[in-house]
């Protein structure tokens, strides 16, 4: 035992290095975030992340935009853990049928303006699980999707850019509400 701690200590890891991102295309695309949503809102945008039956590949793209490299808070967004404080539903694989209320409760909880945002091929259309026995469809065919992000899964980089590309569409109007006593 103590040569193998003693081994592990004078070697180098197995693994490959990361590849070095582009310090400045991550900075501007920061920046173009973090301007737009304090143009289009007034303050950052609140994420609420869905699993609606994938095979958590996409989860771990999403987890690394948390991580210290992508620190997704300095692009203007953070995770909530209720979709009554959200303004972006992000749903990740494709929707089964134990998901299905789920999600169209998690939809009707999140007060508008909101979003929603399709991420990984499964959430489009069912990806390799369609046609399952156990499987709905994708994201599209429970609740409107405002943006689809392509990839199994997609890249960090790819998440950013597309919550990007829904930050310069127009938002939509909130509806209005007049109470009576």
């Amino acid at each position: 035992m103590r040569k193998t701690i003693l081994g592990s200590l004078v070697s180098f890891p197995l693994t490959e290095r990361a590849p070095r991102p582009d310090e400045h295309a991550l900075r501007e695309l920061a920046e173009r975030v973090h301007e737009t949503a304090r143009r289009k809102l007034g303050r950052s945008l609140s994420i609420r992340q869905v699993d609606a039956g994938s095979c958590n590949g996409c989860e771990l793209e999403i987890h690394a935009l948390n991580n210290a490299f992508y620190d997704l808070e300095r692009f203007g967004f953070h995770f909530v853990a209720s979709p009554r404080h959200a303004d972006i539903l992000l749903v990740t694989g494709p929707v089964t049928k134990n998901m299905r209320e789920a999600l169209k409760r998690t939809y009707e909880a999140t007060p508008d303006p909101k979003w929603v945002v399709a991420v990984g091929d499964c959430a489009a259309n069912g990806g390799i699980f369609a046609g399952s026995y156990a499987v709905e469809g994708g994201v599209g065919d429970v609740v409107p999707v405002d943006l689809h992000i392509k990839g199994c899964p997609p890249s960090p980089t790819d998440l950013l850019a597309g919550l990007l590309a829904l930050m310069k569409r127009k938002l939509p109007q909130p509806k209005r509400r007049f109470w009576s006593r």
